[in-house]
């Protein structure tokens, strides 16, 4: 059978006497997108960070490619971190850099290119995104918050991860403008061939971007299965949550 890309065993962390995740256990198989829904304050964003080596969690495991990466040295995690890509919620774009260094930002601090190679890429993955490589010229300041998701998601595939995230993807957008990134995350993921998980409220989004679902509440996994099947799980906890009701368990 095949491993899981990402193998999460046990994993708790919790701020003082506040319990943000209580035991979590999840598999991401290779090339397939996971979503996690879940209320603010449910540890979706946590979960992240732990995996990242943002934040050290408190006990459990977690496994990419077979490998424990919790307490590896600093040059090791990197090398992991170094084959993830990242869309923040709010694009986390550097008001002082053009676009196209924005983009190359990973390749050139990392030193795996040029700046001219860097640039080229750069070009090459805006286009992939539906942006014209002259973009690549403009600061984020002169785009609009749909192009600038659109950056945010060409600099996370940009140095072609094995592995992204995303957080909270369309948040901010217009419908019609969410449904176009979520178009694109699934055409990059999907060219890449790269796992993914995201995190969101959007429960449209959610069923567009997921192959596979969970959902997070006080901390713990309630339920999981397939996307497809948030808006029809049979939970009542989930049937709630996605259909936004205001009575349920």
């Amino acid at each position: 059978m095949t491993e899981p890309k990402i193998r999460i065993r046990g994993l708790s962390k919790a701020f003082g006497d506040k319990q943000v995740l209580d035991g979590i256990d999840l598999d991401v198989m290779p090339g397939t997108s996971t979503v996690v829904i879940g209320g603010s304050g449910s540890g979706k964003s946590v979960l992240l960070k732990c995996i990242l080596g943002l934040i050290e969690p408190d006990s459990g495991s977690i496994e990419v490619d077979g490998q424990d990466i919790l307490g590896l040295p600093r040059q090791a995690r990197e090398r992991v971190n170094a084959g993830i890509g990242m869309l923040f919620q709010a694009g986390a774009l550097f008001d002082s850099l053009p676009v196209w260094e924005n983009v190359a930002f990973g390749l050139l601090a990392q030193q795996k290119s040029t700046r001219a190679d860097a640039r080229r890429r750069a070009g090459e993955v805006l286009a992939q995104v539906g942006l014209d490589p002259s973009v690549g010229d403009l600061s984020p300041a002169e785009l609009s918050g749909g192009m600038q998701k659109r950056v945010g998601l060409a600099r996370a595939i940009a140095a072609q991860p094995g592995i992204l995230f995303f957080d909270e993807p369309t948040t901010g957008l217009d419908p019609i403008m969410g449904a176009v990134i979520d178009g694109l995350i699934v055409d990059c993921v999907k060219r890449l061939g790269s796992t993914a998980i995201a995190i969101t409220h959007d429960m449209a989004s959610a069923t567009r971007i997921g192959d596979h679902a969970a959902m997070l509440f006080r901390g713990r996994l309630v339920w999981q299965g397939a996307a497809a099947k948030l808006l029809d799980s049979g939970n009542p906890m989930v049937d709630q949550f996605t259909h936004g009701r205001r009575d349920g368990p």
